[in-house]
């Protein structure tokens, strides 16, 4: 897990931003395909959450340090 949060720690604000989008986009494409009935999304749906609050905790630390 330690290397997950390094990975992100790399990016720029702007980078993490844009990572953002993508894994709120990808958290509802996997809760809607849940909704259909293919199980293989519920360990993606975790880990994308997860990986959302880790890039959402690096923004709100930029935003932080800033002020």
């Amino acid at each position: 897990m330690a290397r997950r949060v390094e990975k992100y720690r790399e990016m720029s604000p702007s980078e993490l931003d844009t990572q953002q989008r993508e894994l709120a986009e990808q958290i509802f494409r996997l809760r809607f395909q849940l909704s259909t009935g293919q199980t293989e999304g519920l360990k993606k749906l975790r880990e994308a959450k997860k990986d959302l609050a880790r890039v959402k905790t690096l923004l709100r630390e930029a935003e932080l340090r800033k002020a």
